[in-house]
């Protein structure tokens, strides 16, 4: 279902005026399709190398936070659809800290990617009006009878601190991609498709350093 209900303007509202100190979180796949393999690994493993990776990359004065979704099934499809937690709380010189809490999950449920969206923009960040940065990760759609698309143009119109990008991992699926898309740019992001481990580090990395870029104005209908 394609979602054209938006505008996107440029504006020059430059987050680089706030340096390394916008807090990012990072909101990881661990949904059981993770498990599927690609070049004959497991995305769940390749993501988990990338990651590790770019972490490394990542200046120890930025603020990090890790939040990952999908890492156990519940009871019920509703419980299942809550499996979301923060791995690490967004601080600075935690990378190794980083890397140590989510290795102790694994890919195994849904992907309730809406919920995870809501979590950390209510509750993982600082309640301000100062720019945030949301890396969401997936490896598919929303399977949770939500709809991020809904919930970020909602979003949007009470508050525009916050930026989300999108990697999408490997996905085929057109409706996916254009909620996974609309994710993205109406809150002045961008979706990058990624098929490799190399695009797949190249679009964390360009993820990263999109915090830094001209931000970009939403003027819903």
């Amino acid at each position: 279902m394609a979602h054209e209900g938006y505008h996107v303007y440029d504006y020059r509202t430059n987050l680089a005026q706030c340096g390394d100190n916008i807090p990012t979180v990072f909101i990881l796949d661990y949904s059981n399709s993770m498990n599927a393999r690609i070049m004959g690994e497991t995305k769940f493993s390749i993501l988990r190398r990338c990651f590790e990776t770019l972490v490394t990359r990542i200046p120890d004065e930025t603020p990090v936070g890790v939040r990952v979704y999908g890492q156990r099934w519940g009871l019920t499809s509703m419980d299942a659809c809550r499996a979301s937690t923060l791995a690490e709380g967004i601080n600075k010189y935690n990378r190794n800290i980083i890397m140590e809490k989510i290795s102790k999950y694994r890919p195994r449920g849904m992907t309730p990617i809406t919920y995870s969206l809501k979590e950390t923009i209510e509750k993982d960040f600082p309640q301000d009006r100062n720019p945030k940065h949301i890396i969401l990760v997936t490896d598919g759609g929303e399977n949770c009878d939500e709809s991020p698309c809904d919930y970020v143009m909602d979003l949007i119109k009470k508050r525009k601190d916050v930026k989300i990008d999108v990697i999408a991992i490997n996905i085929r699926n057109d409706d996916d991609l254009d909620q996974l898309a609309c994710t993205a740019n109406v809150t002045s992001g961008k979706l990058y498709n990624v098929d490799t481990e190399a695009e797949l580090i190249q679009g964390l990395d360009n993820a990263m350093k999109s915090r830094k870029e001209v931000d970009a104005k939403i003027v819903p209908y």
